[in-house]
């Protein structure tokens, strides 16, 4: 298995999970942000870059070529970077539906005095 099939299948199941976790989100009134998102996405795709390009630089890890597509950003293969992308999608996709069902769960000060009378 190559690099890329692998990072495939990992980013495959990040949005599929994501994608599922946001529709529950959104059904309770809550859903990720696209922008916050985006900008996450970018965040960590340059430092992916930098630091990756560092680690490989140093000689800390490499990669058998023989696995990798050959494209590069800096010294970091293009397959490091569906890692960070999935965990872009895949956590605030999760935070919205905890932070629904968190909100779903909890008693309205309606609630509360209906409990009272």
């Amino acid at each position: 298995m190559t690099y890329i099939q692998l990072a495939a299948w990992f980013l495959a199941a990040a949005v599929a999970a994501a994608l599922v976790l946001s529709l529950l989100a959104r059904r309770r009134g809550a859903a990720p942000h696209l922008g916050a998102i985006a900008l996450t996405v970018l965040a960590l795709f340059i430092l992916t870059a930098v630091f990756d390009t560092i680690m490989i630089g140093t000689g800390l890890f490499h990669y058998s070529g023989q696995h990798l597509l050959d494209i590069h950003i800096g010294l970091a293969p293009i397959e490091d970077f569906a890692y960070p992308l999935a965990g872009a999608l895949l956590l605030p996709s999760l935070w919205a539906a905890l932070r629904a069902r968190r909100s779903a769960r909890k008693p309205t000060a309606a609630d509360e005095s209906e409990a009272d009378a």
